[in-house]
């Protein structure tokens, strides 16, 4: 059967785009590998950190903003609770450049925030033992959103709106010319107008010529138990807390972000570090935090800003980060195919952008202008 659109991998990206298409009456055929919502690749983990002042760039604001705004649309089409502002708050000491680069975007672009000196987020937030050189920005609009149950609505819709869904059905290669685009899969092979690669941690199985550009990395998820309750636990925001360039003796560590207990999860509370040390391969299989590493996580990070944590994680486990230098997106006409489209990497912070991403994808193959500017995120001729 010959649709218009294929899309191939069904993540944050792949799930909003298919359903953005199917909205705007485009044939879609989407595949993934697994069945998602999944823990096999990039999108799960119960919750991810959503913040307007995002200190990655000022590109980045309008994708979030509209994001915020489709988490909405998703909402109330699906019935579904997705999107949760608990507040936000960045906290780093004279050296964080990623503090006051999110303070600037957010004058900038007249994001709502207060600046907290030390004393200020000692009294605020008593659970962040932070120290007398420590100063925060808060952001009351930011929160979290679940992903598991983003992708799982978004794909709901899909289908409702006409997506055949082929689940666990890996692609395995694909052509294009002017006539079209083909896929192959393990059991068929099927045609169309135009492809989107979505593919994650797979993306340079499918799109080789990125192999230079892209780099896959390993992240760990820990839920630490509460010990010993702190003051106003219930008014804890989610939070990013910047080292300003490392310093710990934790792998390639410049911080770590957290949540607060979240209702009807599984206990505790969720935090976790970015390491950009070892490269990775997609295999399929959960590498949870070994129990050295859960220790190191917890006596050189966690320790002595938030002791009220137990020393034994509840659970812990794998995400897979695919990454470009400087932790760019790419998002892209494929550099030799009109007719195909590259929306990776996402270089470990798209989640709260993809809902916007997934409709100027859509905007943008259905022939509109997309009302985001996805410039920025060109794919780098001659990478």
């Amino acid at each position: 059967m010959r649709g218009e659109v294929i899309v191939v991998g069904l993540g944050a990206m792949g799930a909003a785009v298919s359903w953005q298409l199917a909205r705007r009456g485009l044939s879609v055929i989407a595949f993934d590998r697994y069945a998602p919502p999944h823990d096999r690749g990039s999108t799960h983990g119960e919750s991810r950190i959503t913040r307007l002042a995002v200190g990655e760039g000022d590109e980045y604001v309008p994708l979030v903003r509209r994001s915020h705004e489709l988490w909405r649309e998703v909402e109330a089409e699906s019935s579904r609770t997705l999107l949760t502002r608990t507040g936000g708050i960045v906290i780093g000491g004279p050296a964080s450049d990623f503090l006051e680069r999110t303070r600037a975007i957010a004058a900038r672009h007249g994001i709502g925030h207060e600046n907290l000196d030390g004393t200020e987020l000692r009294r605020r937030f008593p659970m962040f033992a932070a120290g007398e050189e420590a100063h925060a920005y808060y952001e009351p609009e930011a929160g979290y959103v679940r992903p598991e149950a983003a992708v799982d609505a978004q794909l709901g819709l899909a289908a409702k709106a006409g997506v055949r869904l082929r689940l666990d059905e890996p692609v395995l290669d694909w052509d294009a010319s002017h006539q079209g685009v083909s896929v192959r899969t393990g059991s068929s092979g099927h045609d169309a107008d135009q492809l989107v690669l979505c593919a994650g941690a797979w993306i340079n199985q499918l799109f080789p010529e990125g192999r230079d550009l892209f780099a896959l990395y390993r992240q760990l998820l820990l839920w630490f138990p509460i010990a010993d309750e702190p003051p106003a636990l219930a008014e804890m925001p989610v939070f990013v807390w910047d080292f300003g360039g490392g310093g710990t003796g934790f792998v390639h560590l410049c911080g770590f972000y957290g949540f607060p207990p979240l209702a009807g999860a599984a206990g505790g509370v969720k935090v976790a570090t970015e390491q950009f040390e070892h490269t990775a391969q997609p295999d399929g299989a959960q590498h949870p935090a070994t129990p050295d590493e859960a220790a190191l996580m917890r006596r050189q990070v966690i320790g002595a800003r938030l002791p009220w944590l137990g020393s034994i994680p509840l659970r812990t486990v794998s995400c897979l980060y695919t990454s470009t230098r400087g932790s760019r997106f790419v998002i892209d006409r494929h550099p030799a195919h009109e007719n195909v489209m590259i929306v990776s990497a996402c270089s470990g912070h798209g989640f709260k952008h993809s809902a916007a991403v997934g409709e100027a994808v859509a905007q943008w193959m259905a022939g509109q202008s997309p009302e985001v500017d996805l410039r920025p995120f060109q794919y780098p001729r001659g990478a």
